[in-house]
């Protein structure tokens, strides 16, 4: 295994009453593309912005490349696009670029990174003109401009269209394979089942998976069951449940099972509604303690 170029070691990062990380540890592999999913509020961009030197822990260590992340000489072989980023409306693409480029040593030259990320013929556009996709895809094109050794994009596909969000995946890619280490965060599991070959999940802080897309696919992949009853229905089988008068909701990673075992213990329903469960549901449910029927105000139900 390839050294670590970026690390958090029993990282915590507090806001206020609101703990963002507790105790995490992360290592990204020099050489690796890592995928951080999680439900919004999960904690991912707080953990970004710590491995960058924008923010310090409150607890743990953060290192980069070996070393402090506040060290220029650290942050030198890094390229980095935030969730949001602002861009000079007066000034045109091709004058961006080149004024980006010229804080590196070895610039990628302007035209290759045009094409990379589908910008060729829009260098004298101001960016002020741009599209919002395109204004997105420029941002991370600027997260390459210096060849960097570790390129961090934080949900680096908001709003993009499908085609966009393709040739930004084509960009990565292209820089992965010559050697680059590529650490993104999303809340899309198509986006992370595409680029990654590590996938770590964050949920309430904490590292709560961590594997190959495989692996996560099958921690996720969930579908809630919702019906009305006036009785419990079983919870053998399911991750979660939540009850709202006769309103049952529960999440299971066999929905076909579970209404079998309905029909089998002649529990009365109707009202029967089965559907993927979201992503955010599905982190939700890897966190909560199975069995734990709750009703919508958060109270124990009776």
């Amino acid at each position: 295994m390839n050294a670590p170029v970026a690390r958090a070691i029993g990282v915590t990062r507090r806001y206020g009453s609101t703990v963002a990380l507790d105790r995490l540890d992360l290592d990204v592999e020099a050489g690796s593309l890592v995928g951080l999913l999680g439900p919004n509020g999960a904690g991912k961009s707080t953990l970004i912005s710590l491995l960058v030197g924008l923010r310090k822990p409150d607890a743990g260590t953060v290192e980069l490349f070996g070393g402090s992340p506040h060290d220029a000489a650290n942050r030198r072989h890094l390229g980095m696009t935030p969730q949001e980023t602002g861009l000079p409306a007066t000034l045109r693409v091709g004058e961006v670029l080149a004024f980006v480029s010229r804080h590196f040593p070895d610039p990628l030259p302007t035209g290759e990174l045009l094409e990379r990320f589908g910008l060729t013929g829009l260098e004298k556009r101001q960016t002020g003109g741009l599209s919002g996709g395109q204004k997105r895809r420029l941002a991370v094109a600027l997260a390459f401009a210096g060849r960097p050794k570790l390129v961090v994009l934080d949900e680096p596909t908001t709003g993009l269209d499908v085609e966009g969000r393709r040739t930004l995946w084509e960009g990565v890619r292209s820089f992965h394979a010559e050697g680059g280490t590529v650490l993104l965060t999303s809340h899309y599991l198509d986006e992370i089942e595409s680029l990654a070959e590590r996938v770590v999940v964050v949920a309430k802080g904490r590292v709560i998976a961590d594997g190959d897309v495989d692996q996560v696919r099958g921690l996720v992949s969930m579908s809630t069951v919702s019906l009305r009853s006036g009785i419990a229905p079983p919870l053998e089988g399911t991750v979660r449940s939540e009850r709202a008068g006769d309103r049952w909701d529960l999440w299971t990673t066999d929905a076909d099972a579970l209404v079998r075992r309905l029909v089998r213990d002649d529990v009365p329903f109707r009202d029967l509604q089965v559907r993927t469960a979201s992503l955010e549901e599905a982190f939700l449910s890897l966190t909560t303690v199975p069995d734990d029927i709750t009703e919508t105000t958060g109270e124990p139900a009776s």
